[in-house]
C-alpha cells in the first residue's frame, strides 16, 4: 500500500500538480509552431487576446490560487516580468479558478506583489486549448505568436534552458 501512495504523490509532483482537463479535440501545442489562439477576461471585465499582444514576448502561465506550484513560481515570474518589461516581455497570469474568483484573485495578487497582467478563466478554457494537465502551465511567445518554449509543472530561475529561450525571444 505504501509503494501505491509513493506512486500516486510522485506522479502528482511530476504532473506539476492539480486538474485534468478534457481534450475536446485540440492538439497539444507545438514549439516553433503558431501558439493557440487564446483570449481570457481581466478581472475588470475587459478582454485580452494574444493576438492584442503581437509584438511583444508573451509568458502565459495559467495557474490557480489553490495550487501550491504556482504559489512556489509567482514571485520568479514577478521577479522577471519586472526585469524585462522594458525590453518587451508581457507575462500574462491566467487564473484557472472557478465560480466567481475575482476577490481572491485580487487577495492572491496582493499578497505576491502581482503587478503583471492577470486574467480569470473560470470555466478553464485554457486548459483544454493549451492540453494542461497539471498547473502550472507555461508557454513562451515571440513577438510573432510563434510558441518558443512551454513547461507543464513549475519554472522556475535555475532553469537554463528557459532562461535561454526568455533571452532569444527578447533579441
Amino acid at each position: 500500500m505504501n509503494r501505491i501512495a509513493a506512486a500516486l504523490v510522485t506522479g502528482t509532483v511530476l504532473a506539476g500538480a492539480c486538474t485534468p482537463a478534457d481534450s475536446d479535440g485540440f492538439e497539444r501545442p507545438i514549439v516553433d509552431e503558431p501558439a493557440p489562439a487564446y483570449a481570457a477576461a481581466t478581472l475588470d471585465g475587459d478582454t485580452v487576446s494574444l493576438d492584442s499582444l503581437r509584438g511583444s514576448v508573451v509568458l502565459l502561465n495559467f495557474w490557480a490560487t489553490w495550487c501550491g506550484p504556482c504559489r512556489y513560481e509567482t514571485p520568479f515570474l514577478q521577479s522577471l516580468y519586472e526585469e524585462h518589461k522594458t525590453e518587451g516581455l508581457e507575462v500574462v497570469g491566467v487564473s484557472m479558478d472557478t465560480g466567481d474568483p475575482s476577490e481572491i484573485i485580487r487577495e492572491f495578487m496582493q499578497e505576491y506583489g502581482v503587478t503583471y497582467t492577470i486574467l480569470s478563466d473560470p470555466q478553464m478554457t485554457g486548459m483544454e486549448i493549451y492540453q494542461i494537465l497539471g498547473l502550472p502551465g507555461t508557454f513562451l511567445i515571440d513577438r510573432d505568436g510563434t510558441l518558443r518554449w512551454m513547461r507543464y509543472g513549475p519554472v522556475g530561475e535555475t532553469d537554463a534552458d528557459f532562461q535561454r529561450a526568455i533571452s532569444d525571444a527578447l533579441g
